[in-house]
């Protein structure tokens, strides 16, 4: 808990009442503990602050295109024609894992061991108790509970959902045909919570629950994670190397404005559930100034914030992808049609 405060501090810190040079920006909670890292340390540097609100990727498509920030972030990458229609350029900050935080008494980080298709159960409300045979079957030897299991959701707009729901829709048929994959979906059980933060704390609260959060908010508020076996069958531990690993062989350009899927991918070592983070700027802003601090951050942040991200287990982009975003970059342009960047 005493973490999670630390992580609060920092928001106002970088969310509070913004200053004149200060930087506009709004949405995924999942990379709130980079981007506080990363803005503390540009403003050391520059005296240029960042005003971030971590309000989910829904609240923050939704403020890019009203135009009331510099940039929106959302982990659920918009489509091509999505970017197209509203003028927007997309394109990835760092990458990082979502993990199945639980309290279950007893049971230590990294000991209980789950599939994708479990999963998808336990949210769908088949499998109802910690001892139903099949986890049981997957994890001998150790004593699981006979208590209820209370999964826990997002209540907002999110891009970890989509994630999430993206990953149980690629392992479980029937999630796919029932559920689906969305930024928010028609949870059939469970309790909500608003962002990684309020998932994080029902997760610490509640007694025998499943969560769903970036892995950097199991770390610091020291919760319990299961291991989810990947696409060559096994069970990784949440790290920086395995994140790494479920990136190794992605195509960054098969997806207009960077929008491909880490989840699922083949790797020995790789996390299953994975995925890049995404920043949304107008290629013509009204406010061409504001949209080039935005990217000077950016590239900062790509040039100096790498250790920042691997010191919380994310994992910054490769050099070259890193390369072709810059490039994308040349698209953004002042009303004179000059590249602002």
């Amino acid at each position: 808990m005493r973490k999670l405060l630390i992580l609060a501090a920092a928001a106002v810190g970088i969310s509070g009442a913004a200053q004149a040079a200060d930087i506009t920006g709004a949405g995924a909670t999942f990379p709130f503990p980079i981007y506080a890292k990363w803005a503390e340390a540009y403003k050391k540097e520059t005296n240029i602050g960042l005003n971030y609100q971590s309000i989910g990727s829904g609240g923050g498509i939704r403020q890019i295109k009203a135009k009331t920030v510099a940039f929106g972030a959302t982990d659920a990458p918009l489509k091509g024609e999505d970017l197209t229609k509203d003028g927007l350029i997309q394109f990835p900050t760092v990458m990082g894992g979502v993990v199945p935080a639980i309290n279950v008494p007893g049971i230590e980080a990294g000991k209980l061991k789950l599939t994708g298709p479990l999963i998808a159960e336990i949210y769908l409300g088949t499998i109802k108790k910690w001892n139903d045979p099949k986890i049981a079957a997957l994890n001998p030897g150790l004593t699981l509970p006979e208590a209820n299991i209370s999964p826990v959701y997002r209540s907002d707009g999110s891009g970890t959902t989509f994630v999430w729901t993206d990953y149980l829709s690629r392992v479980s048929p029937e999630w796919k045909s029932k559920i689906g994959t969305n930024t928010a979906v028609q949870w059939p059980v469970g309790i909500g919570g608003k962002g990684n933060e309020g998932v994080s704390a029902s997760v610490k609260q509640v007694a025998n629950s499943i969560g769903y959060v970036e892995y950097a908010y199991a770390k610091q508020n020291k919760l319990a994670h299961a291991l989810v076996q990947n696409a060559e069958g096994n069970f990784p531990a949440p790290d920086d190397k395995s994140f790494q690993a479920a990136a190794a062989n992605a195509n960054w350009n098969e997806a207009p404005g960077f929008g491909i899927s880490l989840n699922n991918q083949k790797g020995a070592q790789a996390w299953p559930i994975t995925s890049a983070t995404f920043l949304l700027i107008h290629a013509k802003p009204e406010k061409p100034e504001e949209t080039q601090a935005a990217l000077k951050f950016v590239d900062w942040a790509y040039k100096s914030g790498d250790q920042l991200a691997l010191d919380l287990d994310y994992v910054p982009l490769p050099a070259n992808v890193k390369d072709q975003v810059r490039n994308a970059w040349k698209g953004v342009t002042d009303p004179a049609g000059k590249p602002i960047f």
